[in-house]
């Protein structure tokens, strides 16, 4: 017996209507040698991938739950706070949080909080 035609058809514009969906704004993922990452934004990256990507958009525009960090040192201050878009105040936060964010100073080392650092550069 061969699937009802008409559904797969209806199926097939809807999977093609999500793929194209406007307001998507999503980047396909690109490895770290596309990107052109050096040693300390690879180690950032990944380190992003595991704390604060469940949160934070780093390729879109989106807001997860917390604001998107792409561009994030593109601006003189940070969105949410105010505060200056630098290296200390950022990882300031990044070691003790700021509102409804947790800080991961006991987590992380100063020198991962460098090289995660370092990848939101290139954001």
């Amino acid at each position: 017996m061969h699937p009802n035609p008409p559904i797969l058809t209806a199926l097939l514009i809807m999977a093609t209507a999500f793929l194209v969906a406007p307001g998507c704004n999503a980047e396909r993922r690109r490895s770290d040698a596309e990107l052109g990452l050096t040693p300390p934004q690879a180690a950032g990256r990944r380190l992003y991938e595991n704390y604060c990507d469940r949160c934070h958009e780093p390729y879109s525009t989106g807001d997860k739950q917390g604001p998107s960090l792409k561009g994030i040192f593109k601006r003189s201050y940070l969105s949410e706070s105010g505060l200056p878009a630098n290296d200390e105040r950022v990882g300031e936060i990044i070691k003790i949080g700021r509102s409804k964010m947790r800080g991961f100073g006991d987590v992380l080392s100063d020198q991962q909080v460098q090289d995660l650092l370092a990848y939101l550069h290139t954001l």
